[in-house]
């Protein structure tokens, strides 16, 4: 009984030390002091060597850390704490009143924000677990004592002497280990020392010679380099032609397009120099450039098919765009109320020319699920909402309508049935226009650069030559070209567009289309901050709608102008001859060539008005346009052939390639500029310092190669002559710099040292800094290579990916032709079926055999007005109707119909219905036509009539 009591006594300490622990701690931390926490921690725990001095700063920062995340965690809470005791009795104490109740509090609510003891324990014992794990093997004896004295110390001093045990028994493979790892470490070393010469390389602005020379390699041309450049050049000449034979196969299907008509409705519903060019282009009539910057301009820079033809094409565009708001603009409107070919120009590239159609990630989503949208109506005019609604009642009872069928708005106004359709259309038009806003301001990264960047230019030179204009103003004019002109079109025809996929034979329907064309009505209100007046009135509810829409508008268009210029971007300026294994190609149809020549002929003075202009130098050396006889030589079309226009005529579509070469690429012995006798002494330089060490360029140059130098350096030129000849002889450097290659090392560097006095004179180097000026631009070379190289791999991807769009554009094209061709002759062979009660079907099942003409349908005046048909004739009263008949007879050409009419008994002359006019007048809201210059008839009924007399439908 007595040792019973005494471990209760025992117990009920330890348990009144547990309760003493959680108050003393908690309040020690709600006072954030942390000086005495160890006065706090010992006499409250069982073992007073767990707590270590040392890590007193540890203890406090791990107990506020949890005290904090508890309390975060809490919302409400009260006063009372709830203990264990004895393991099995429930103990209340209150923190605020200091008094303890073994039963629990009516009002309890407890004190969540509180460490309770084991909590508080567990982190004491982690701290001090942690502390010792990290001290362990650096510990003195004294400290190792203490360490065994802690609760947790004989566990963690075994743990300790298992772990010498095995590194003891690993003592061999230590070793190893570390001979490997003073290998790794010297390679780590050299690697960092690379890398600091590499930022030395880059980021000097006169990086050393020694340093330069580590890097002079990487201007090395591989295999890799030559395969990756064929590879570039042959996917630019099939990118370029496969556009060409899309453009014949777009215009094959337009011409198709036009001959099923509204019959298909009824059944489915100079590269581098920018100036020549631009200026030629304003020199030609507008129909002309559109041809000519379609074909030859586009030719010229291979449709911008790498980052140096774009920069190109982007330069032209900007001196185009310059030179016409200099020359041609007088009012800041005038670019918007105007047709100014280079914006023509500027979209019609942007839009898709290479098959990188941006409008269609931008849009396609968007207007896909407006299309899909069968139940969506959208339809803001009040006149052809009040005639569909009066034709659907006609033609659902073919019975004329009692309605008038010509009527001003405000009377359409005045019909419930018209406002009701109104209000529905405009909460849709709301609803779907958002959609499409959205769209287009979340993907201002998806806007080519060269349009923004011709936005820029068209912002800044408009504001030049017209200071006083406004920012509202300018931006306007931004919003003109980037939304009307590039984004508006797609909107309201997608399928024109290639923003939407058609299958072979699709169409976008009547109410589609208006659909779309409502939403980007809306928007192109919205992007001028054009509200909705005079004939618009009655969508005067939206014009808050627009002005809210315009803001964002506003802001879309300021962020679409901040781009960098082409230089940066393209970062045109850092490459040299050094880093291009071939050069670049056109590739030209030789009617092309000889339209160029002409038109640079034609308008020469326009062009180039100064005789010293180095255009006219070049056309005088050209001479007369040549034929295309010139092109292909004697013999390629005999002289006798009968039909020798159209050969020629067929020939002169024939592309050819033209490596573009310097014409003022000179060898020595004659006048060259500063810039050729630049690129030609740093190859020399490479040439040399990569076989001869030296501190500077003057050291090198002055000092004597040695035999094992000039060995080595002979061993070069025979592995880069081996690269060469593998190179089209059109794509190699100049014959000059082969035969400079082909030189011993000591005389390349005699060579080398006039080259530098007559660079010297010319103001390109200095010998006063030692011609670091060379050894910079040699630098620059280097890093871009690497650029270069990172650039070609984009391009060749990017080649890939447009090439693969272009096939598939080709084939949907090809299938869209080969369904036309079918269709036209099913509709045909469909609408010879005489007297017959079928619709048209496009499978051309059940061919009728030994088909009849069809008999003449014949109608009086009087029946036909009863139809509802006929509405008058001019001077002839209601009751003479029945005097006068009409025959109408179905003809042998398909769709078309011959009207005869007795009037009063004199035979009338006679008058032929086309179908696809009426269809096209149906279409156009036109209700009422005239026949025979008098008779006054309703297109819908008679529309109705023939499909039921003679197509049974």
């Amino acid at each position: 009984m007595f040792e019973q009591n005494v471990e209760e006594e025992m117990g009920m300490n330890k348990d009144e030390q547990g309760v003493t622990l959680v108050v003393d701690v908690n309040q020690f931390l709600e006072k954030e002091k942390q000086s005495d926490i160890l006065s706090v921690l010992k006499p409250a725990v069982d073992n007073p060597n767990d707590i270590i001095p040392e890590c007193a700063d540890r203890y406090y920062d791990a107990l506020a850390k949890a005290k904090k995340q508890k309390s975060e965690s809490v919302s409400t809470e009260g006063s009372w704490l709830k203990f264990t005791m004895r393991e099995k009795y429930d103990y209340y104490y209150n923190i605020d009143a200091k008094e303890g109740s073994w039963v629990a509090p009516e009002s309890y609510l407890p004190k969540e924000s509180w460490l309770m003891g084991k909590e508080i324990e567990d982190i004491i014992e982690e701290v001090t677990t942690d502390y010792i794990r990290e001290k362990m093997w650096s510990a003195t004896e004294d400290m190792l004592l203490r360490f065994q004295a802690t609760s947790s110390g004989p566990l963690l001093r075994k743990e300790f002497e298992a772990r010498k045990s095995f590194l003891y028994e690993q003592e061999e493979h230590v070793v190893k280990i570390q001979s490997n790892e003073i290998v790794k470490i010297q390679s780590l070393l050299r690697a960092n020392k690379a890398r600091d010469d590499y930022k030395t390389l880059v980021g000097s602005e006169n990086p050393p010679l020694t340093v330069i020379r580590k890097f002079v390699h990487l201007l090395d041309q591989s295999d890799l380099d030559f395969q990756e450049e064929l590879e570039v050049a042959r996917l630019r000449e099939e990118v370029v032609t496969k556009i060409r034979g899309n453009q014949q196969l777009e215009k094959d299907l337009n011409l198709m397009d036009i001959k099923i008509g509204l019959l298909v409705k009824n059944r489915i519903t100079l590269e581098t120099n920018p100036l020549y060019l631009a200026k030629l282009i304003f020199q030609m009539p507008q129909n002309k450039s559109t041809k000519f910057m379609d074909t030859v301009i586009f030719t010229l820079y291979n449709y911008a098919s790498n980052q140096r033809e774009e920069y190109l094409l982007l330069k032209l565009f900007q001196t185009a765009l310059e030179e016409e708001i200099k020359s041609k603009v007088d009012q800041v409107q005038d670019i918007v109320t105007g047709n100014p070919t280079v914006i023509k120009m500027v979209v019609s590239f942007n839009r898709g020319a290479r098959g990188q159609n941006t409008l269609r990630q931008l849009l396609a989503p968007v207007l896909k699920e407006t299309i899909d949208d069968k139940a969506l109506i959208i339809n803001t005019s009040p006149v052809e909402v009040y005639k569909a609604w009066v034709n659907q009642l006609e033609t659902q009872t073919g019975e004329a309508s009692k309605l008038p069928y010509d009527v001003t708005t405000e009377q359409a106004l005045t019909y419930p049935e018209v406002r009701n359709k109104l209000e529905a259309s405009t909460e849709n038009l709301r609803r779907v226009t958002d959609k499409v806003l959205n769209s287009i301001i979340s993907s201002l990264d998806l806007l080519p650069y060269g349009l923004r960047y011709i936005a820029k230019v068209l912002k800044n030179s408009i504001h030049e030559k017209f200071p006083d204009a406004t920012e509202d103003e300018l931006l306007k004019i931004v919003g003109n070209l980037l939304y009307y002109r590039y984004m508006n079109p797609a909107i309201v025809a997608p399928d024109g567009f290639d923003i939407i996929d058609m299958t072979a034979g699709g169409q976008v329907n009547s109410d589609q289309r208006r659909n779309l064309g409502s939403v980007a009505k809306v928007l192109q209100h919205a992007a001028s901050n054009k509200l909705f007046e005079g004939e618009n009135e009655h969508l005067s509810s939206m014009n808050s709608y627009l002005s809210e829409t315009y803001q964002k508008f506003r802001k879309y268009f300021k962020e679409a102008c901040d781009v960098p210029e082409p230089e940066e971007k393209f970062n045109m300026d850092k490459y040299t001859d050094v880093v291009t294994v071939s050069k670049p190609v056109i590739y030209i149809s030789i009617e092309e060539i000889i339209s160029t020549h002409s038109l640079l002929l034609e308008h020469q003075d326009a062009i180039a008005p100064e005789k010293n202009d180095l255009l006219n130098e070049l056309l005088e050396l050209l001479g007369e346009v040549p034929n295309v006889e010139s092109f292909l030589g004697e013999g390629a079309v005999d002289p006798n052939d009968p039909d020798k226009v159209n050969t020629l005529n067929q020939l002169a579509k024939t592309e050819i390639s033209l490596f573009l070469t310097s014409k003022y690429d000179l060898g020595d012995g004659e006048a060259i500029d500063g810039q050729s006798l630049m690129i030609k002494t740093k190859k020399l330089i490479i040439d040399v310092i990569r076989n001869q060490p030296g501190s500077t360029l003057m050291d090198i140059l002055e000092t004597p190669a040695t035999t094992k130098q000039e060995i080595d350096h002979a061993a070069d030129m025979v592995s880069r002559a081996i690269i060469d000849s593998r190179t089209p002889e059109d794509a190699n450097h100049s014959q000059s710099m082969a035969e400079d290659a082909q030189l011993p090392l000591e005389q390349k560097k005699r060579k080398i040292q006039r080259n530098l006095r007559t660079l010297e004179q010319t103001g390109h180097v200095s010998s006063k800094n030692k011609y670091q000026d060379i050894l910079n631009e040699i630098a620059k070379d280097i890093r871009n290579q690497r650029i270069h190289r990172k650039l070609r791999k984009a391009e060749l991807a990017k080649l890939q990916q447009t090439l693969n769009a272009l096939n598939k554009k080709a084939a949907f094209f090809e299938e869209q032709i080969n369904y036309y061709d079918t269709y036209i002759k099913t509709c045909l062979d469909n609408l010879k079926r005489k007297n017959t009660r079928r619709s048209i079907k496009l499978d051309g099942k059940g061919e009728p055999k030994g088909a009849k003409r069809a008999k003449p349908v014949r109608y009086t005046a009087a029946k036909l007005h009863e139809k509802g048909v006929l509405l008058d004739i001019d001077d002839l009263q209601t009751n003479q109707f029945k005097n006068v008949t009409f025959d109408i007879i179905s003809t042998e050409d398909v769709g078309i119909f011959d009207v005869r009419s007795k009037f009063l008994g004199v035979e009338m002359e006679k008058v032929q219905l086309n179908i696809q006019d009426l269809l096209q007048m149906q279409y156009e809201g036109v209700a009422v036509m005239k026949m025979f210059d008098k008779v006054k008839v309703n297109v819908n009924l008679l529309i109705y009539l023939l499909n039921k007399k003679f197509y049974g439908k």
